[in-house]
């Protein structure tokens, strides 16, 4: 099996190769980390008798949930150590922000190899996985070394369980091997039980997402961010986070149509991809605006008769929310499946968002059932949504309040999740 795993990925790496090349050549992306992910050479490595968890996110959106967990843990447990994996640039740099004290590290591709010579560094005592990412290497050689494996927020939209299940004869037996699952809902329960998780090893937490969601817009940063963008209290910040293309095209030609009547409307756009950054800036230059981008104000204060703000950089959007009575979330026009919609309603935003989010059908469909969010049916609702959102503002206050009584109504799921992992900590040494 192992053999057979190692030539298939070899296969897929030759047959994806051009590929890579093309975005280290055109973005940038994918230069850094090669010997960590082919060679599982991570310079994490930890001493005789240290207490080290594995945590493993994505990219960006599973970093910031792993934020939560980590503060949580190293609250509980000041003894343990974490060793920090993530599979992209951009949540690598996250990583690197958010946990300066931790090793942060690519994640090895599932080569045998790769596997081995990351666990023999690491020596970890427990892995956990954000959501979901699991390979069949990975798990064989956790379950050989006696190291339990738990899913956290566990989520499987639709497609991947359809295309998980073409391939089940691969997939049961690998998932058959995870300690714990910690599933956001019942429909995401099933579909890992359906795929081989032990009905013993599945529980249903809710999503920590909630959990992680700032609700408090007098947060020191969100007050210092405020303060550099020169907002007076009579503005009113539309934050479109997350686009994607076309996102920032009707967005801003939205803008265009509504600024003449509203002067007191700003706008602030925060692609969800840093390649991204410079053609979406070339975009707002394009349409005659005055505009700024955090990049050249990281201290400095922008000239205040900027209409438009670029938020180039990784991990503020959660901030940036902070400063919106008006959102768009991004990467729901197109096939993208939506982005997190939880941090502006947890702040009270009158939040939308395009008509494709099956990524968070579960959330979109509590927040609809409770009118605490717009979802355009088209691109054409975008428009008149928003100038009624400017227009109204006691329309606007009672989107928004309901949104942050949807959020605030689901937490809970960090302490039900953290309740299980402490089933699967090492024992913490008694004072002598």
């Amino acid at each position: 099996m192992i053999v057979v795993t190692n030539a298939l990925y070899l296969i897929l790496l030759c047959f994806i190769s051009p590929s890579i090349i093309y975005q280290v050549l055109r973005h940038g992306r994918y230069k850094r980390g090669w010997r960590e992910k082919i060679l599982g050479a991570t310079s994490t490595a930890s001493q005789p008798g240290s207490k080290t968890i594995w945590l493993h996110a994505v990219s960006v959106g599973e970093v910031q949930l792993m934020r939560t967990v980590v503060q949580a843990l190293a609250d509980r447990r000041p003894d343990l150590h974490f060793a920090i994996s993530t599979s992209t640039d951009s949540g690598y740099d996250l990583a690197k922000e958010s946990f300066p004290h931790y090793g942060v590290f690519f994640a090895p591709f599932d080569f045998s190899w790769a596997i081995k010579e990351s666990f023999r560094r690491i020596k970890p005592r427990l892995i956990l996985l954000m959501e979901l990412e699991v390979w069949p290497n990975w798990l064989k050689e956790a379950e050989k070394q006696e190291c339990p494996v738990l899913v956290l927020n566990g989520r499987l939209s639709e497609r991947s369980f359809r295309g998980y299940q073409k391939i089940s004869w691969i997939m049961k037996p690998i998932l058959r091997t995870l300690d714990w699952v910690g599933a956001q809902n019942e429909t995401y329960a099933d579909r890992f039980l359906q795929l081989g998780v032990e009905p013993s090893a599945i529980s249903v937490t809710g999503s920590i997402k909630f959990d992680g969601a700032e609700p408090d817009r007098s947060a020191i940063e969100i007050v210092e961010r405020r303060k550099l963008l020169g907002l007076r209290d009579d503005e009113i910040v539309w934050v479109a986070g997350s686009t994607q293309e076309p996102e920032e095209e009707l967005v801003l030609n939205a803008f265009l149509m509504i600024r003449p009547e509203f002067p007191n409307l700003k706008l602030l756009i925060v692609p969800r991809h840093r390649e991204r950054f410079g053609e979406v800036a070339k975009l707002i230059q394009s349409k005659g605006l005055h505009w700024a981008k955090r990049s050249d104000h990281m201290v400095s204060n922008p000239n205040p008769d900027w209409e438009v703000f670029l938020g180039d950089t990784i991990g503020e959007l959660k901030w940036w929310w902070g400063l919106a009575s008006i959102g768009f979330v991004g990467g729901s026009f197109g096939n993208r499946g939506g982005q997190n919609m939880i941090e502006p309603c947890a702040y009270g935003v009158a939040t939308s968002f395009g008509p494709n989010t099956k990524n968070f059908a579960d959330i979109v469909g509590l927040l609809l059932q409770a009118n605490a969010c717009k979802q355009f049916v088209n691109e054409e609702e975008l428009l008149p949504w928003v100038r009624e959102m400017v227009a109204n503002p006691t329309l606007r206050d009672e989107f928004g309040d309901r949104a942050k009584k949807v959020a605030a109504s689901h937490r809970g799921a960090l302490d039900r999740t953290l309740a299980t992992i402490e089933n699967f900590l090492p024992q913490q040494d008694k004072p002598v």
